[in-house]
């Protein structure tokens, strides 16, 4: 469901960003406004943005190989990475250094309807994205606010394009009020400051984006409620006891690697632990479907041992990880 939100989302913000970054060269021929030239670029770089989504989500499909035997999911990681790239670089180092340029030497804007009506224009079509955005978002959000929604997405598509959105608005609006400003005083000087200002936009947005993004490729386990849905589902409460310690690790958006070492009673015959380790990973798929590789290690639990020290890297609310 993620993916296919995801998917949604990336499609009306590049229709929308195409059709903008269209009507704001145009605007920038006819006026000379450096704001609009900005504004193109950052609409043909989000245009872009979104094509390197969409290029990473179809590599992301591939199947496993025996080089790669986990899958290709964390692709739609790496091209999420590019996208705060091109953001930094030609998003909001290209705007800023616009903004010096005209700053330095201003010139009045000539034709000021075009725009001004292009960024009303740009207006409504970047807020229709951006309600696409957030309506999609919210069927996966749930209780969280978008702060935490941001961080703790396993998917990154629909935070870029929430906060690409987001960005766009802002960075219209302060274009608009650099045109505004530009025109009633006559001094184009405040067109290149509306620009620099958008410039520093896109490069803080640009920085959150690859801070994110930068954790989910080096790896992050599973949220703390599919954690307590994977360790409740493990126990029977017959055959397996507990669980001593376990480690997760999301493959991709929608595949998560689940390891973990298990207590089972120790008078059990091998066929009965291989029986109870088979049971527990149906119990694990069925309560977290992502979870696609598991391996289970049985082993006997000591409470004495438990006493002498945790392990640092326990789950968070499990049990004390030691073996007899």
């Amino acid at each position: 469901m993620s993916a296919a939100g995801g998917t949604k989302a990336i499609v009306a913000a590049l229709a929308a960003n195409l059709a903008i970054a269209a009507s704001k060269f145009v605007a920038f021929v006819f006026s000379g406004s450096s704001s609009m030239l900005a504004e193109a670029v950052h609409s043909v770089a989000d245009s872009g943005n979104q094509g390197l989504l969409l290029l990473g989500g179809k590599k992301a499909q591939r199947v496993a190989t025996p080089e790669h035997p986990f899958g290709y999911g964390r692709e739609r990681y790496i091209y999420a990475f590019l996208v705060s790239i091109v953001l930094f670089s030609v998003g909001g180092m290209f705007a800023i250094y616009e903004g010096y340029e005209k700053i330095k030497h201003p010139h009045a804007i000539e034709h000021w309807y075009w725009p001004v009506g292009v960024l009303v224009f740009a207006i409504v079509a970047e807020g229709f994205s951006f309600r696409t955005a957030i309506k999609e978002s919210n069927h996966l959000r749930g209780k969280q606010s978008w702060k935490e929604f941001i961080r703790r997405a396993k998917a990154p598509e629909l935070p870029v394009v929430l906060l690409e959105d987001f960005g766009a608005l802002i960075g219209l609006a302060l274009a608009l009020l650099g045109v505004g400003l530009a025109l009633a005083t006559g001094n184009g000087v405040w067109d290149g400051v509306g620009t620099v200002c958008i410039g520093v936009l896109l490069v803080l947005i640009a920085l959150v984006l690859a801070a994110e993004t930068k954790s989910l490729l080096l790896g992050e386990s599973a949220g703390l409620e599919e954690v307590e849905k994977i360790r409740a589902a493990m126990v029977d409460g017959d055959t397996v006891t507990r669980v001593i310690h376990m480690r997760t690790l999301h493959l991709g958006p929608e595949e998560l690697l689940v390891a973990a070492k298990i207590a089972v009673r120790h008078e059990i015959t091998a066929a009965e632990v291989a029986t109870a380790i088979n049971a527990a990973e149906d119990r694990i798929r069925a309560a977290v479907p992502i979870a696609r590789a598991i391996y289970l290690e049985p082993d006997i639990y000591s409470e004495a041992e438990a006493a002498a020290g945790p392990d640092p890297l326990a789950t968070p609310g499990g049990p004390t990880p030691t073996t007899h």
